[in-house]
């Protein structure tokens, strides 16, 4: 009989080609996700275990029975801490306009409105807080920008009765456990040659996704970050419960564009089954191009690497160190207050006062002869158990970057002046600086995604509320196409690393200084209005800001005023309508048509401005 091969389809070819790549890169970056596991039982508690020489996760084993193993957990509330301080970056962004033309500036301010809108409906804070946490203790955090066809609002119902919806962006946060780079020396994302995204889902989410039935299998052999927070105390994987069986292994791998393939390409597997093969499905990059649908933050990066490193890594050694120095005191202390007892052997019972100890009242009773029981003397604690324990401590706040001024008073009780106090304050979180600017950098990018999802699903109008000026509701209408401007900036107060008491008083310091002040030195409806805003009370203001309205309305006139005539109402405030209209045609390449129906308005609104002077009394000849 002669043997033959069975030769597989192209298809099962790609399957099997993709299943091997992922078991490679699971393999290569096995020992961080060991390290990452590590850190996470640190956090959590259980300070006792390392990395055997295997690179497995152990946990180590009394040397004598009677040693101390408390846990003296100081890594927990610095990570609480560094997240609270963290948590004050919560940056509002805006849209650069590209030029200074009418149109950009208009387009630059709807997409600021659409991406406000936006942050607000996939609880963007709630995100950044999850990713934040993530990178603080792993060092490594992803933001997943998609888009869900069956988000948004309800616009209409299918043939069969599934309804229909406009669509929505979404932003998730994703653990470095899912992510799975071609090689992890490679410090850019944006330069991977391709990133695979495996997490475990429900075969029923998986069928719902992709149409496909699958079997589902157990998957407690993979770490995945669904999975992390059931490792036992040793960060040994955890039984799944009764969820075990009933889930599979979606692998996403995303191929950057090249010459051959100028799309890129995204191939999904899952359960031996190949569930999409195609480009790129997003236009996310700049110029139209397609890239990788995640944005990476790192706590701190590490230089030639892809993944970062967190403080949890650093703080592990002195961790250990506190623990050890904290339970042999208490040792030491054990035995001064218990007491060792020497005793001559056979003249007493040893193994009744073993049981029971030296309890009040108790009568000794040894052999007559022997040398009586005696209490050895061992002094105090030694105070260099206090002195190491008080370094360890400083060696936390240096390390961590979490100084607490209340800590160190007495150094500072010489400082009494407000701008010297704000100094310390500065220098206290200036460790935290590169983390911040890490956070505000991903955040940035993540809002130029989330435009160009728009820009390229967005093919009808629609209709999205946003908070506003004053947190007041505010309702845009818009299409994609109208999108010309995604170049995400920070707005000029969202990234000051300060807290609300800090504002205050910087604003405060503005107030005295006259700088909200008009011509007349008189506060205007519009400054006080955004001084309670900036303040924290947005309930307390008055009336709107008409000035603004009317700078609007200009700025809509002269885009219409491109192609027809604009209507002049008497309602409208003629010497703002003047400034803007005539800086437009300071600024703007327009045609000649254009700049004469302009001017025809700009005189409309100068032969009202002087009638309504005339009847007030006030007509001054120009």
């Amino acid at each position: 009989m002669s043997d033959f091969k069975t030769e597989q389809s192209p298809e099962k070819k790609l399957v099997t080609e993709v299943e091997k790549d992922f078991e490679n890169r699971r393999l290569q970056r096995k020992p961080l996700e060991r390290s990452w596991q590590l850190n996470l039982n640190f956090v959590n508690g259980r300070q006792y275990c390392d990395l055997d020489e295997n690179g497995e996760i152990t946990e180590a084993e009394k040397r004598y029975y009677w040693q101390q193993r408390g846990v003296y957990n100081h890594i927990a509330p610095i990570i609480d801490t560094r997240l609270c301080k963290l948590s004050r970056i919560r940056p509002a962004l805006a849209v650069r306009a590209a030029s200074e033309d009418e149109r950009d500036r208009h387009s630059a301010k709807l997409a600021s409105a659409i991406l406000s809108a936006a942050q607000e409906d996939c609880d963007f804070d709630g995100v950044i807080s999850s990713a934040t946490l993530w990178s603080e203790i792993c060092g490594t955090a992803f933001y997943k920008v998609v888009w869900n066809a069956e988000g948004g609002r309800k616009i209409g119902v299918t043939a069969q009765g599934k309804s229909l919806r406009e669509g929505k962006a979404e932003v998730v946060a994703v653990s470095p456990f899912e992510i799975y780079p071609l090689t992890l020396y490679v410090e850019k994302l944006s330069e991977q040659p391709s990133i695979i995204h495996a997490k475990a889902l429900p075969v029923e989410d998986i069928y719902s996704m992709y149409g496909v039935k699958l079997a589902g299998r157990n998957l407690n052999e993979f770490s995945l970050a669904s999975n992390v927070a059931k490792t036992d105390r040793c960060g040994n994987m955890a039984e799944f419960s009764n969820k075990s069986d009933g889930y599979e292994l979606v692998i996403e791998r995303y191929e950057r564009a090249t010459e051959d393939r100028p799309l890129g390409r995204l191939t999904v597997v899952a359960g031996g089954q190949l569930l999409y093969d195609g480009d790129l499905p997003y236009v996310n990059g700049e110029e139209d191009a397609r890239v990788y649908p995640f944005v990476k933050q790192v706590s701190q990066s590490v230089a030639g690497c892809f993944f970062g490193v967190g403080v949890v890594d650093r703080l592990i050694p002195l961790q250990r160190a506190y623990n050890a120095v904290k339970n042999r005191k208490q040792e030491f202390l054990s035995r001064i207050s218990m007491g060792v007892i020497a005793v001559e052997d056979g003249s007493i019972d040893i193994d009744e006062l073993a049981e029971d100890g030296l309890t009040p009242g108790k009568i000794l009773v040894y052999r007559q002869g022997a040398n009586r029981p005696e209490m050895l003397t061992l002094g105090s604690v030694p105070s260099e158990f206090g002195a190491e324990e008080e370094r360890l401590l400083t060696e936390f706040v240096k390390i961590s970057g979490t100084g607490d001024l209340s800590e160190n008073a007495d150094s500072f009780s010489g400082v009494t002046s407000a701008t010297g106090l704000q100094l310390l304050i500065e220098q206290d979180d200036m460790r935290l600086n590169a983390t911040y600017a890490n956070i505000t950098r991903a955040v940035k990018l993540v809002g130029r995604h989330i435009l160009r999802l728009y820009r390229q699903f967005a093919s009808d109008t629609r209709l999205m509320r946003y908070a506003g000026e004053n947190n007041a509701l505010n309702v845009i209408y818009f299409k994609g196409s109208d999108i010309s401007s995604d170049d995400v900036v920070l707005e000029a107060d969202s990234d000051l690393n300060m807290s609300p008491a800090q504002r205050r008083t910087v604003i405060y310091e503005i107030l005295d200084k006259g700088l909200f002040s008009d011509e007349s030195g008189k506060l205007s409806a519009a400054a006080k209005n955004k001084i309670l805003e900036l303040l924290g009370y947005p309930a307390l203001t008055g009336e709107r800001d008409v000035i603004d309205i009317n700078r609007s309305r200009a700025g809509n006139e002269n885009l219409k005023m491109r192609t027809e005539s604009a209507e002049v109402k008497d309602y409208e405030d003629h010497k703002t309508h003047i400034s803007e209209h005539t800086a437009y045609l300071l600024t703007e390449n327009i045609s000649k048509d254009c700049e004469r129906r302009i001017c025809a308005h700009i005189a409309v609104h100068k032969k009202k401005l002087n009638e309504v002077a005339i009847n007030d009394g006030k007509y001054q000849n120009d």
